[in-house]
């Protein structure tokens, strides 16, 4: 994040959800990324209800840990064509994923995911696909167990780097022109109505 950013940040009375929002899931909002993980207290998600009601952001909850919540944001019609590509669809069936319609699938994840978090089962490291990552890195994370990355910005990458680094800087410069459109007054909804006009 540049100086210019964290001053803004540092010296601005920001929205919390719409600071967090732009935070976590930037990528998500200018469409650059399917999907995204937001991680919200509880006290906090009738707020973000609230700011997504009207947008085409859709929400599902996964889990809560204390006085967390994850909630799965994503664009559906992006992510239903990322999760019918052949090498995403590949590795969902390697998993154990039996059914192609989205809302199964993240039905799925979600059982799978809280399984995690109540009986400390292995981790369902196809969140990586989910979250709309590339396959190739997905299944080297898989492969390799998290080790052996050439490079980790957004997630483990284990093939292409220059490429991944690019779609990083991309990531970060969706950051910094939400928070810059924050600290000008314009609120979350507005720029996800703008935003999501053109996903």
């Amino acid at each position: 994040m540049s100086q210019e950013t964290c001053r803004i940040v540092n010296e601005t009375k920001l929205d919390r959800i719409d600071l967090q929002l732009a935070f976590q899931c930037a990528p998500l909002i200018v469409g650059l990324k399917p999907s995204n993980i937001f991680n919200i207290s509880s006290e906090d998600y009738f707020v973000m209800l609230r700011i997504l009601r009207n947008s085409k952001i859709s929400w599902h909850v996964l889990g809560k840990k204390c006085d967390k919540m994850m909630i799965f944001l994503y664009h559906r019609e992006s992510l239903d064509k990322y999760l019918k590509e052949k090498e995403v669809r590949k590795i969902l069936r390697e998993e154990g994923y039996i059914c192609d319609n989205l809302d199964c699938i993240i039905k799925e994840f979600e059982n799978r995911y809280r399984r995690y978090l109540q009986k400390n089962v292995e981790f369902p490291h196809e969140m990586g696909l989910l979250l709309g990552y590339p396959a190739e890195d997905v299944l080297g994370f898989i492969k390799y167990k998290g080790d052996k990355s050439i490079y980790t910005g957004y997630w483990k990458v284990y093939k292409n780097k220059e490429k991944k680094m690019e779609i990083f800087r991309n990531f970060e410069n969706a950051k910094e022109r939400l928070i810059q459109l924050l600290s000008y007054g314009v609120g979350m909804t507005d720029i996800l109505d703008i935003c999501c006009s053109y996903v």
